[in-house]
């Protein structure tokens, strides 16, 4: 991989989240290529002056945005700091990565469907979001397609890792505490192991050409949050018994798609890429989790 990456310049935004730690560790593998891992505490994506100025003094080639307002139920009632984090900054990176003539990637979400779907997502669907977090993230793709037509956006789904808070952990210390639970079974897509997506960015900026436009990638396969959690649990070997439950008997703030299955044959054609099983990628996620704490 390393010849791929000879003397790029990659900036990381929101490098603290998930998908930022995810490319953190396969960076290690990148060795012709120099990251700057950044998040709001370092650069504030919002500062189109600062943003411009570190891009420019680090003479940075890509873009990758992992910066994200990502509290879904908490964005119902702070409208502002959502759209601000999450369509507002966004605009700021894609003029910014304009007018500086870079590449960027930046990462939406399966939320921006309202569920009602009778086949899995593809590309051109016409979008409509139920939530405030999924108005802001499709307000972002916008803005960045209006001002960075260069831009890739990779719309993902259902995202868990070693690292931060996430579904699987969650699922894997209510599992060690608990003999039993409740999940919602009538929600189905399927989950994306942050180290796959991490991976699937940095293939693309090691393409010689790659094309602009909107993508959706997430592992293969499907489920519903219920079958995500029963895996779980047979993978880490935990006695718990888990009920599926219906969506209206665990209410939430914001409203969820109950069907947020994504079409995946586009990234898969355009750029020549095997997606692992969602079984799969969990498995190793688990593993890597359970040496972590041996």
């Amino acid at each position: 991989m390393t010849e791929r990456f000879q003397k790029k310049n990659i900036l990381v935004t929101g490098a603290n989240g998930q998908l930022g730690n995810a490319i953190r560790t396969l960076a290690q593998d990148c060795g012709g290529a120099t990251f700057h891992f950044t998040d709001v505490d370092t650069l504030d994506i919002c500062d189109a002056g600062r943003l411009a100025g570190f891009v420019r003094a680090r003479q940075i080639d890509w873009l990758l945005n992992c910066a994200a307002y990502t509290a879904v139920d908490r964005a119902e009632d702070d409208v502002e700091a959502c759209m601000r984090i999450n369509r507002d900054a966004v605009r700021t990176v894609g003029e910014v990565a304009r007018a500086e003539r870079i590449g960027v990637i930046h990462v939406s979400t399966d939320y921006v469907f309202d569920g009602c779907a009778a086949h899995p997502y593809r590309e051109d669907d016409a979008p409509g979001p139920l939530s405030v977090y999924g108005q802001s993230k499709l307000a972002g793709e916008m803005a960045l397609q209006q001002v960075c037509p260069e831009a890739v956006i990779i719309r993902a789904a259902w995202l868990y890792s070693e690292f931060g808070s996430n579904f699987v952990k969650t699922m894997l210390r209510l599992g060690s505490e608990r003999k039993e639970i409740n999940v919602v079974s009538d929600q189905t897509g399927t989950p994306t192991y942050a180290g796959d997506l991490a991976a699937m960015m940095l293939a693309i900026i090691a393409c010689p050409t790659p094309v602009p436009g909107i993508y959706h990638y997430s592992g293969d396969g499907m489920c519903t949050w219920y079958d995500f959690a029963v895996r779980i649990m047979t993978l880490a070997g935990l006695d718990c018994q888990v009920r599926p439950i219906a969506t209206q008997d665990w209410p939430a703030r914001a409203a969820r798609p109950a069907y947020s299955l994504l079409n995946k044959d586009k990234i898969k054609r355009t750029y020549q890429v095997t997606i692992p099983d969602w079984e799969t990628s969990l498995r190793h996620c688990i593993q890597v989790l359970t040496h972590r704490h041996s």
